[in-house]
C-alpha cells in the first residue's frame, strides 16, 4: 500500500488575530507549518502535499524540501479536493487529511490512524468530551447537553483513497472536515485514540501553549529543555570627548569612545552575546556600520532588537554577565545605575544581571589608557 498525506495550509485564520496566517507564523523559531510537515517526515510518509493559498507560494520556499505543493481553493473541503485529484491516478491507495494549523502531531499518532486503515476505510483520531456542556444564548445558559458518545475531533482523518475522492467528487461542499464528506457517502469511520498535545492553533493564545509543549515535552514524552548561551567581546578606542556610554548610561570622563553609533562596547558585547545563543551572527549583521541610519545611534536600539529576536525565536532571557576592562572611567560607582538601564531596555529583573569591572593591570591597550574592552555572557531559556 502507498500513502500519501495531504497538509491543508490555505486558510487565512482570522481569529488567530494581526499578523501573517497562522500556519505561517513562528513557532519555537520555525513557521507552524513545519513542526506539522515534520510529523509526517518522521512517520516515514515519504509523498505529502501541502494545499496552499496563492499569496503564500513564496513561503513555501522556507519549508525545505521533500513535497509538492497544491493551490485552495474557495473552502477547506475544496482545497481537499484540489489535493485528492492532483494524486488521482498516482497509485496511491491510502490518505491522510491533516490541518496545517495543528503542529504538534505525532508520529504515534499517524502510525495509529494508518494501523485503523488495515481494516476500516475511515479512521479518524479523537478524544472523549468530559466536561460538561451547554448550550447558552445571550450569555445565558439555556441547557445542558448530554455528553455521552460525543467526541472532539482531531487530525490526520486517514481514508481509502478511491473512496475518499468518490465521496469528495460527490459532496455539494461545507463539510466542516473529511469525516463529514465521508459519512455523507455512506463510508464508515473508525475512531482512534487522539493526543491532548494535538491542538489545533486557533486563537492568539493557543500559540504561548503549543510552544510551551514543543520545548517541554519531545516528540516520544521524554522533558527536554532547551537552554542557550552566548558570549560578547567588543572593543572601542578613546578619541576627543567629555564622556562615555556604558550599559546606557552616560559617565563624564575627558575622553570619548570612537565608534559608528554611540559606541556603547558593553551593550555590543551584550548584543552579540545574545545573537550568538540565537545562530544569528553578530551586531555588525544586523545593524552594519555602513548603513548611514546608524550614525550615532542609542546603542539600546541594537539591545531592545536582540531581545526582540530572542521573544520572537520562542526564548527569554535567563541572565546577563557584563566585564568592562579599563582602567578609567571607575566602573564601580556606576554599575547599580548600568544593572537598572539593562534591565529597563531588556525586561529582565535587576538581580539576574550583572555588571562588573576589572584593569588590565597596566598591561596591552586598555592598560595603557587607549580604549575600553568588553565581555559578555548572555543565557537564553526556552520560553
Amino acid at each position: 500500500m502507498t500513502t500519501a498525506a495531504v497538509i491543508v495550509a490555505a486558510g487565512r485564520g482570522q481569529r488567530a488575530g494581526a499578523g501573517p496566517p497562522k500556519q505561517w507564523r513562528p513557532l519555537a523559531g520555525r513557521p507552524v507549518l513545519a513542526h506539522a510537515l515534520d510529523a509526517f517526515r518522521a512517520a516515514g510518509i515519504g509523498h505529502i502535499l501541502l494545499v496552499l493559498h496563492p499569496d503564500d507560494s513564496d513561503r513555501a520556499a522556507a519549508l525545505g524540501s521533500g513535497f509538492e505543493t497544491v493551490p485552495g481553493g474557495v473552502s477547506r473541503d475544496s482545497s481537499v479536493r484540489n489535493a485528492l485529484e492532483a494524486l488521482a491516478g498516482s497509485g496511491v491507495t491510502r490518505v491522510l487529511i491533516h490541518d496545517g494549523a495543528r503542529p504538534l502531531a505525532s508520529p504515534a499518532l499517524i502510525a495509529r490512524v494508518l494501523a485503523a486503515l488495515d481494516s476500516a476505510t475511515g479512521a479518524a483520531p479523537a478524544l472523549p468530551v468530559t466536561e460538561a456542556l451547554w448550550r447558552g444564548r445571550g450569555g445565558q445558559v439555556r441547557r445542558g447537553i448530554d455528553r455521552a458518545d460525543l467526541y472532539r475531533a482531531q487530525t490526520p482523518q486517514g481514508f481509502v483513497f478511491e473512496a475518499i475522492l468518490k465521496a469528495h467528487r460527490a459532496h455539494p461542499g461545507g463539510a466542516a472536515d473529511d469525516v463529514e464528506v465521508a459519512r455523507a457517502a455512506g463510508l464508515d469511520v473508525a475512531i482512534v485514540e487522539g493526543e491532548e498535545d494535538n491542538i489545533k492553533l486557533t486563537w492568539p493564545a493557543d500559540f504561548a501553549r503549543a510552544t510551551r509543549l514543543l520545548r517541554q515535552t519531545d516528540r516520544g514524552g521524554g522533558d527536554r529543555m532547551d537552554v542557550r548561551t552566548g558570549s560578547g567581546f567588543d572593543v572601542h578606542r578613546f578619541t576627543k570627548g567629555a564622556g562615555v556610554v556604558l550599559c546606557g548610561v552616560e559617565i563624564a570622563h575627558d575622553r570619548a569612545l570612537a565608534g559608528h553609533s554611540d559606541a556603547d562596547v558593553a551593550i555590543h558585547a551584550l548584543c552579540d552575546a545574545i545573537y550568538g545563543a540565537l545562530g544569528e551572527g553578530d551586531i555588525g549583521v544586523h545593524f552594519p556600520p555602513s548603513d548611514p541610519q546608524w550614525k550615532g545611534a542609542a546603542s539600546r536600539v541594537f539591545l531592545a532588537h536582540a531581545c526582540a529576536r530572542a521573544a520572537e525565536r520562542g526564548f527569554r532571557l535567563g541572565n546577563l554577565d557584563v566585564t568592562l576592562i579599563c582602567e578609567r572611567p571607575k566602573i564601580g560607582p556606576h554599575a547599580g545605575a548600568m544593572r537598572a538601564g539593562l534591565a529597563a531596555i531588556t525586561g529582565l529583573e535587576e538581580g539576574r544581571i550583572n555588571v562588573k569591572a576589572t584593569t588590565s593591570e597596566g598591561l596591552g591597550f586598555a592598560g595603557r589608557g587607549e580604549g575600553i574592552a568588553a565581555m559578555a555572557a548572555a543565557t537564553l531559556v526556552a520560553a
